[in-house]
């Protein structure tokens, strides 16, 4: 007869700082599980997907939004789509999110979606914004003025050139 296993130890850990890890937070899981079903809805789609399928999933992502961050997604995504209308709305870890050839070049994250106190506009990779060694790839947003709407507009033209 075997001995018993020992019981495997809770997800807590101990790092060598001695702070606590306790894994991921509750909206860092539900944004996981929303990339999951983003993958999923995408695979079954297979290549008949198309932008106005983004568009629709986009939209109705930001009506969730509570305000002032449904104003503000609302606002963001007509300057995008006018900026730069070569870029596919699509859902990115449960984000509005506007992709180049399948590849995510920036995203809108409510204040909500990790409890922050503001919603942020963010670049990946993939964004032609590269200036010397230093450059920023996301920017906080509280409101939005029409002088703020035309630096976007600028900066989501050049991250698409």
């Amino acid at each position: 007869m075997s001995a018993k296993k020992a019981t495997p130890e809770s997800a807590m850990s101990t790092t060598a700082n001695g702070k606590t890890f306790e894994g991921f937070t509750d909206e860092e899981r539900v944004a996981m599980k929303e990339r999951a079903q983003e993958l999923k809805a995408s695979a079954r789609r297979g290549p008949r997907a198309d932008k106005a399928d983004g568009e629709s999933a986009v939209l109705a992502k930001i009506a969730e939004m509570a305000e002032p961050d449904h104003a503000m997604g609302k606002r963001l995504h007509a300057i995008i789509k006018a900026s730069a209308p070569a870029l596919s709305p699509r859902l990115w870890y449960g984000m509005p999110a506007y992709a180049k050839d399948g590849k995510v070049v920036c995203f809108f994250q409510s204040a909500q979606k990790f409890n922050t106190r503001y919603a942020t506009l963010g670049f990946s990779d993939a964004a032609n914004l590269d200036e010397d060694a230093v450059w920023p790839v996301a920017f906080a947003l509280k409101e939005l003025t029409a002088a703020q709407e035309a630096k976007i507009g600028a900066l989501v033209k050049k991250a698409v050139s």
